[in-house]
């Protein structure tokens, strides 16, 4: 895979890297549902790997719990609406697909993952179900059913820092916006799918820019109105750091590369490689 996969993407955005030293920050910005998940990769490449591996392993890629039903069910509508069409050619075959079946045609006829979300009587939100295939070292089948303080209190700092906001974003989302933003990370190949159970090697020395990528995950958040819930969809691009050299990214990655708490730098497991990156970009 390359980041030629992911045409119109910005590695410069200032949304990526904002002003100022490395954060965890909730920069939204609103766009279109549509577009975020309408094809964007005209050789099929992606769409063909998404098949794979969920065929191969079905239940380590994609997963509903019954609280997951009408999420599934509202979405498939929704994107059946956009008419959007696979890349493959025709329509997507949704209108008598129902739970994990739909969720299977979802997961193979849209490039981005897809997470499935909603609160419970408290306002908790929790993981009921997705289709993720190209997951950035984590695993759907040890998240399923956990509430999002959970699942992000593994990532040092986040819930201090955005815990609070994040609960009243997803709790006031509004039908037919996405909101958009974007996480950025260093991978040491241009797989997409990172699943720990694959062990892919993460970046290490010697440092050499031809052989790390940029990846950022382009994210969006959408509301399901009629089951209270939300759809969170995730594409990857994959940016090739020696391609980025020189740029507005480069100077916006080497920053936060060098004010990354140690902490995070560890979870990211790029504390073995940062300096020696940011003295080559």
């Amino acid at each position: 895979m390359s980041e030629e996969l992911s045409p119109g993407v910005d590695p410069g955005s200032p949304d990526l890297f904002p002003d100022g030293d490395y954060r965890f920050h909730l920069t939204l910005r609103r766009g279109d549902p549509r577009a975020f998940f309408a094809p964007q990769d005209p050789t099929g490449r992606v769409l063909a790997e998404r098949a794979r591996w969920l065929a191969s392993e079905p239940h380590r890629y994609a997963a509903l719990m019954p609280e997951g039903e009408p999420l599934v069910r509202e979405f498939g509508a929704m994107v059946a609406s956009w008419k959007l069409g696979a890349s493959t050619g025709g329509r997507m075959p949704l209108a008598h697909a129902r739970g994990h079946e739909l969720l299977f045609t979802l997961g193979r006829s849209l490039e981005p993952d897809i997470l499935l979300l909603s609160p419970d009587r408290e306002g908790v939100i929790w993981l009921r179900g997705g289709a993720l295939c190209f997951p950035t070292g984590w695993a759907l089948e040890e998240k399923m059913g956990r509430s999002m303080e959970v699942i992000h209190g593994v990532v040092p700092g986040l819930n201090a820092a955005l815990g609070p906001a994040i609960q009243q974003v997803l709790s006031k989302l509004k039908p037919g916006v996405a909101f958009l933003r974007d996480n950025w990370g260093l991978a040491a190949t241009d797989e997409l799918n990172l699943h720990p159970a694959r062990a892919v090697p993460p970046p290490a020395a010697p440092v050499a820019l031809d052989r790390l990528w940029l990846r950022v995950e382009h994210q969006a958040l959408v509301a399901l109105p009629q089951a209270a819930g939300l759809v969170f969809g995730i594409r990857i691009a994959l940016h090739r750091l020696d391609r980025i050299a020189g740029t507005a990214a480069a100077a916006g990655l080497r920053r936060g590369l060098a004010t990354m708490p140690a902490e995070v730098a560890a979870y990211k497991r790029l504390d073995g490689i940062r300096a020696r990156v940011i003295e080559l970009l």
